[in-house]
C-alpha cells in the first residue's frame, strides 16, 4: 500500500505536471465514460430494473391473435377472459382491463381523467397495498354492488388537498356517486405509460380505478375487443406451457364460436414492456461503447507520444534495478489515475446528459421515472473508469517498459523515437479508430436517411392549423340522441368562432394512440373457421373529412343527412375495399357488425376514402370504417377544428363554447395534429438524433487521432524530410510522402470498417423504415466522407512538413 500511494503521488505530480496532455486525455475519456454512464442509466432504468409488481418475473400479458396476421397482440373479448379465467391451469392469477376515462364535478373545477376499469383480482395480482383503505373487495365486481372507486395518490393531492379522512366519502364520476375505498401509495401507475402496444395504450395516466362488475349481458359478449388481459404464473409454470395451454384453450372456444379467433398469445410483462425500445437502447449503448473505445484510442496514442519523452527516465528506473513489473505497475497506476479523474468529470456530464436525454426522449418511452444515477450505474461508471485506464495503458506500458538502454542514456541518443514497433502499434490504434468511427457513421447515415424516408410519407391528412380537443359525456346524463345533440350544439358553436373554417369530430383521432376494431359480417359471405374478419370504427361528426383532408377516392361523403332517421350506410377506406373486395367494386356492398332484434343491423357502404396513417407514419394500412355519428352515437368524440391561424390560440375561445352548453362539462388532451403527428414519430427521431451525436463524436476524435498520428509522425521524421528537401525533393514530393502514410492506415480502417458495418448493421434492421441494413449508397458515401476528412487530417501535417527548413533539421546531426 505504502508502494501504491507513492505511485498515486508520483502519478499525480506528473498530470499536474504536464496540464495540456492532461486537459486533452481527461475531456476524451469524459466524453466517452459520461455518454456511457448516461446511455446505461436509461437501460438500467427501462431494461434491466425489475417491474414494481409483485413476482415480476412470473407475469404476462395475455392476447388474442389479430385478425389481420403479424406477431403482435389483440385484446380479448369479455366472455373469453372468462373462459380463460375459468379453464387454466397454469395462471396463479389472471385480471382484465380496460380504459375509462371520466369527468369528475365537484370539490373544484371540472375535470377529464383517465382511469382504469378492471377485475377484482387485478390488485392482487400486482401486489399493490393501498396508502388508505383497501382495494376491490370480489362483492365489489358484481352487478348492482355499490359503486366504488380507488383514486391515485397524485389526485388524492391534487385535487382532496391530501385529506386523511378521504375514506368513505362520495365522488361525483360522470354526474354517478362514487365511493372511495382506497388510494394508492405514491408512485404507483398500472398501466405505466408506454407499457402497452401503441394502439392500445391508454391516452391519460390512470387517476382512478373502478371494478369491471358486469351485467349478465356484458360479462357474455363476444364481439367487442377490448379487454387487455394481465396474468401471473404458478410457481414452476414456464411461458411457454402457458402459452400452450391458452391456445389450446382457443382452439376449444374457435369450434364453439366460429367468429373467434383460435389462437392465444403469452407475452412476459417485461418484454411486453420494454420489448419495442430495447433493441434501440441496446445499439445505442453498443454505439457510445464504440466511442469510448475510439477514446481510448486517443488517449493510447497520447501515452505512446508522451512515452517518447520519458525513455531516458524508464532507462535511468531500469538501470538503477527497477524490474520491468514495476515500471509497468507504475505507468498503469498513471494511466488509472487519468481515466478515474475522466470518469469522475464523466459522472457529472453523465448527470448532466440524463437531463438531456429525458427533454428530447419520446412520450411514450416506458419507465422513464426509474431512468437517473443509483449505486448500479455508479458501479458502472467506476468498473468503465478503471477498465478503461487498464485498456488504454496497458500496451503503451509494456512496449515502454523495455527501452534500449545503451541508445537511451547515451548523451546524443535520440530519446524521440520510440521504435518501429511503437509506430506500428500506434498505426494499429488508427486503423481501429478510423473502422470504428465508420461502423457508428454508417449506422448514423442509415438512421438519418430512414428517418428522411418516414418523413415523406404521406399520413393520408393535412396536420397543418388543426386543434384537436376531447370531450367525454356522462353516460347516465347523455343517451344516444343527447349525445347528438350535445355534440351538434358544440360543433355548431365552434364553427362560428373567429379563424375557424371547418369543425367535426372523431373518436378515435388518428395518431392519438387510442384504437378501436370490431368484429363485422359481409353480406353474402360465410366466414371460414377460424377467420376473424374485423375493421376499425371511425365514429365521424361534423365536417370532420374536411377538417382532416381525408380525400374521398369514389362515392360520396358522410353528411348531417345520414342521422337515425335514415338508411344506415358507411364510408370504408382503400385498405378495407382491397381486403375484402379485391376484385369487385365495394360500393353498394353492405356490412354488419351489430345487430337489431336478432338480425344484423345492414349498413351500405357509400364511398371509399384514402388511407390515413392511424398509428404512426410506419404503420400498416388497416381496414377500417366510417360511421356517421347520427347514426352511431357515443359519449366521447375528439373535436377538431382547421384554423387559418395558430390553433392553440383558439383553446380559450373552445373550452367557452363547452362550457355555455354544458358548465359542468370539461376538454381535456388538447393539442395540435402537428404535435401528434411529431409524438408518433418521436421514437425514430431519438434513435436518430442520439446515435448522429455518437457518430460525430467518433469522427471529431478520430480526425484528431489521426492529426495526432502525422503531426507526431512529421516531427519523428524532421531530420529525414530536412534530408529529402536538401537533396532536391519538392514540397508535392514531401505531402504526398505523409498523406500516402496516413491515408494507407485511414484507408485500411475504411475497409476494416466496411465489413464490420456490414455484419453489425444487420442488427438494427427493425429500427430502419424504407431503406436496407446495408444500403450500398449510404456505406459508400460514409466511406467517402471519412476518407476525406481522414485527407484533411493528414494534409494538415504533411503541408507543415513543407515548410521545414533544410538547415534547421541537419544541425542535430
Amino acid at each position: 500500500m505504502e508502494t501504491l500511494f507513492q505511485d498515486l503521488r508520483y502519478g499525480l505530480r506528473l498530470l499536474v505536471k504536464r496540464p495540456g496532455f492532461t486537459v486533452v486525455a481527461v475531456i476524451a475519456l469524459a466524453l466517452g465514460i459520461g455518454a456511457n454512464s448516461a446511455i446505461f442509466s436509461v437501460v438500467n432504468g427501462v431494461v434491466l430494473r425489475a417491474l414494481p409488481y409483485k413476482d415480476p418475473d412470473r407475469m404476462a400479458i395475455v392476447w388474442s391473435k389479430p385478425p389481420w396476421g403479424g406477431t403482435g397482440g389483440f385484446p380479448v373479448t369479455a366472455g373469453e377472459f372468462i373462459d380463460w379465467r375459468d379453464q387454466n391451469q397454469v395462471f396463479e392469477q389472471i385480471a382484465a382491463f380496460h380504459s375509462q376515462p371520466l369527468n369528475i364535478t365537484g370539490a373544484g373545477e371540472p375535470e377529464f381523467l383517465g382511469g382504469v376499469r378492471g377485475s377484482a383480482s387485478l390488485f392482487p395480482l400486482l401486489g399493490v397495498e393501498p396508502k388508505l383503505g383497501r382495494t376491490f373487495a370480489p362483492e365489489d365486481d358484481q352487478p348492482g354492488a355499490e359503486r366504488v372507486v380507488i383514486i391515485s395518490h397524485g389526485l388524492w393531492e391534487r385535487r382532496f388537498g391530501s385529506d386523511p379522512n378521504i375514506i368513505g366519502q362520495k365522488l361525483s364520476l360522470n354526474d354517478e356517486p362514487y365511493t372511495v375505498v382506497g388510494v394508492l401509495p405514491a408512485g404507483f401507475q398500472f398501466p405505466r405509460k408506454g407499457e402497452l402496444p401503441a394502439p392500445y395504450q391508454f391516452p391519460r395516466q390512470a387517476d382512478f380505478y373502478t371494478p369491471l362488475a358486469w351485467s349478465p349481458a356484458q360479462a357474455a359478449n363476444r364481439d367487442r375487443n377490448y379487454l387487455v388481459v394481465v396474468a401471473r404464473l404458478k410457481p414452476g409454470a414456464t411461458f411457454e406451457r402457458a402459452d400452450a395451454e391458452m391456445n389450446a384453450i382457443a382452439g376449444r372456444l374457435q369450434e364453439q364460436y366460429p367468429h373467434l379467433n383460435k389462437e392465444a398469445l403469452v407475452v412476459p410483462l417485461h418484454q411486453q414492456v420494454v420489448g419495442k425500445v430495447r433493441t434501440a437502447l441496446l445499439v445505442l449503448l453498443g454505439a457510445v461503447g464504440f466511442v469510448l473505445l475510439i477514446a481510448c484510442a486517443n488517449v493510447a496514442n497520447l501515452l505512446l507520444a508522451r512515452a517518447a519523452s520519458r525513455q531516458k527516465e524508464i532507462a535511468i528506473r531500469s538501470a538503477l534495478g527497477a524490474s520491468r513489473v514495476r515500471v509497468i505497475r507504475q505507468l498503469l497506476t498513471e494511466s488509472v489515475l487519468l481515466s478515474l479523474v475522466g470518469g469522475t468529470l464523466g459522472l457529472l456530464l453523465a448527470r448532466w446528459g440524463i437531463d438531456l436525454l429525458l427533454t428530447i426522449s419520446p412520450s411514450n418511452l416506458p419507465r422513464v421515472e426509474t431512468i437517473g444515477i443509483d449505486g448500479r450505474v455508479f458501479a458502472f461508471t467506476l468498473a468503465v473508469s478503471l477498465l478503461t485506464g487498464i485498456g488504454f495503458g496497458l500496451v503503451p506500458a509494456i512496449q515502454v517498459s523495455k527501452p534500449d538502454l545503451n541508445d537511451a542514456l547515451k548523451e546524443g541518443g535520440r530519446s524521440s523515437s520510440v521504435g518501429f514497433r511503437h509506430n506500428r502499434f500506434r498505426g494499429l490504434l488508427v486503423v481501429s479508430e478510423v473502422a470504428l468511427s465508420l461502423v457508428l457513421l454508417i449506422g448514423a447515415g442509415l438512421m438519418i436517411r430512414s428517418f428522411v424516408t418516414l418523413l415523406s410519407v404521406d399520413p393520408g391528412l393535412n396536420t397543418q392549423n388543426i386543434l384537436t380537443l376531447d370531450i367525454g359525456l356522462p353516460r347516465t346524463k347523455y343517451t344516444g340522441p343527447q349525445q347528438i345533440a350535445f355534440f351538434q350544439q358544440v360543433l355548431s358553436r365552434m364553427q362560428s368562432l373567429p379563424g375557424v373554417q371547418a369543425v367535426g369530430g372523431v373518436y378515435p383521432l388518428p395518431l392519438s394512440g387510442a384504437e378501436e376494431y370490431m368484429g363485422i359480417s359481409i353480406e353474402g359471405r360465410a366466414s371460414n373457421p377460424g377467420e376473424t374478419v374485423s375493421a376499425g370504427p371511425r365514429c365521424v361528426n361534423g365536417d370532420y373529412s374536411k377538417v382532416m383532408g381525408i380525400a374521398l377516392l369514389r362515392g360520396r361523403q358522410l353528411t348531417e343527412r345520414d342521422n337515425a332517421d335514415s338508411p344506415r350506410v358507411l364510408v370504408i377506406n382503400e385498405a378495407m375495399a382491397k381486403a375484402f373486395w379485391p376484385d369487385e367494386d365495394s360500393i353498394g356492398k353492405r356490412v354488419a357488425f351489430d345487430q337489431r332484434n336478432g338480425t344484423p343491423n345492414w349498413r351500405e357502404i357509400v364511398g371509399i376514402a384514402k388511407d390515413v396513417k392511424h398509428v404512426s407514419l410506419d404503420d400498416t394500412a388497416k381496414p377500417e370504417m366510417y360511421l356517421p355519428f347520427g347514426q352511431f352515437p357515443m359519449f366521447f368524440q375528439t373535436i377538431v377544428l382547421r384554423t387559418t391561424g395558430d390553433p392553440l390560440s383558439l383553446v380559450s375561445a373552445a373550452r367557452s363554447e363547452v362550457l355555455a352548453v354544458n358548465k359542468d362539462q370539461p376538454i381535456s388532451n388538447v393539442h395540435t395534429m402537428e404535435e401528434l403527428l411529431s409524438n408518433s414519430i418521436a421514437q425514430r427521431r431519438f434513435n436518430m438524433l442520439l446515435l448522429s451525436i455518437f457518430a460525430g463524436v467518433a469522427l471529431l476524435l478520430s480526425a484528431v487521432g489521426i492529426y495526432g498520428v502525422m503531426s507526431y509522425s512529421v516531427a519523428q521524421r524532421t531530420h529525414e524530410l530536412g534530408l529529402r528537401m536538401a537533396l532536391g525533393a519538392q514540397s508535392s514530393h514531401v505531402v504526398a510522402l505523409v498523406v500516402r502514410q496516413g491515408m494507407t492506415l485511414a484507408l485500411t480502417g475504411v475497409g476494416v470498417g466496411l465489413a464490420a458495418a456490414f455484419a453489425l448493421t444487420r442488427i438494427m434492421a427493425s429500427l430502419l423504415y424504407g431503406v436496407s441494413a446495408t444500403d450500398p449508397l449510404t456505406f459508400g458515401l460514409i466511406a467517402l466522407l471519412l476518407s476525406s476528412v481522414a485527407l484533411l487530417a493528414c494534409y494538415i501535417p504533411a503541408n507543415r512538413a513543407t515548410k521545414v527548413d533544410p538547415m534547421v533539421a541537419l544541425r542535430y546531426e
